[in-house]
């Protein structure tokens, strides 16, 4: 049975959407998909980034606007931009204080994420990021089949259980139909700043062979980085691109040879 997807509103044309996803948390999704916005913009594309995490949103404070508000214009939803252009659409961008619980069932927090998807005017956008929640329930699918959703990128980390994750999500994303752009191991590796050398404090990873299992391509390894940690956690990401613009210059690129890239 085809479903029919989702149209965006009025006005508003998004080049391609992105789902980042995990088969679990923990593992630094919101921060791959923040440093996938800021790449990307960096590099001149136009970005958004719809945060589906709808109990667990990080994305605004990542990037400094928690306690700004989202408003409607009568029609849509208007997202909030940050510093360097990016928009942002988030539940704690709605909710009186950020900090709120959402006690919600599961039918109100998939129809939720659907809507930041068909009530908000995107505008012009090359990439849309959706940071999905950890899992493969029913937001995760309900994203899957009801949004037009060109690809994944699968957010995994060093640890022994990789091989179930990883296999989770993309199992998922082909029951769906869906392209997979490829994996990011997060964490990594962490390299000394005295010696210069390359410690994996989890061990060397497995996603290169569980990639090659699943026929799907690695797109990077990133480090435990504890600059861009220390810039997540104050709100102040965007700096990240400044700081270190050759590693998100590589990151970006590494991105557009998989998922393709077309300036508007």
């Amino acid at each position: 049975m085809t479903i029919q997807k989702e149209k965006a509103q009025e006005g508003t044309h998004i080049k391609k959407i992105i789902a980042i996803m995990s088969g679990k948390g923990g593992v630094g999704k919101s921060s791959i998909t923040s440093l996938m916005a800021i790449s990307l913009q960096n590099k001149g594309y136009k970005v958004g980034i719809m945060d589906a995490d709808i109990t667990g949103p990080s994305i605004p404070k990542i990037f400094g606007i928690n306690n700004e508000r989202a408003f409607s214009n009568g029609q849509a939803i208007l997202p909030v931009e940050t510093s360097s252009g990016i928009e942002v659409m988030s539940l704690n961008l709605l909710v009186k204080e950020e900090d709120d619980p959402v006690v919600w069932r599961g039918p109100m927090i998939s129809g939720t994420a659907k809507r930041f998807f068909t009530d908000v005017e995107w505008g012009e956008l090359d990439f849309l990021l959706i940071d999905m929640p950890p899992g493969t329930g029913d937001v995760p699918l309900t994203i899957m089949q009801s949004l037009p959703v060109d690809g994944v990128v699968v957010v995994s980390s060093p640890q022994d259980l990789v091989k179930l994750i990883v296999k989770k999500s993309v199992n998922m994303a082909k029951m769906m139909d869906i392209a997979i752009y490829g994996i990011v191991e997060n964490m990594s590796y962490f390299i000394c700043p005295n010696c210069n050398e390359k410690h994996y404090i989890f061990g060397k990873g497995k996603v290169q062979e569980v990639a090659e299992e699943m026929g799907v391509d690695v797109i990077d390894y990133l480090p435990i980085d504890h600059e861009f940690v220390s810039l997540c956690d104050e709100g102040k990401v965007e700096l990240y691109g400044k700081i270190e613009f050759g590693r998100c210059e590589e990151f970006a690129k590494k991105i557009e040879e998989k998922v393709g890239g077309n300036k508007l």
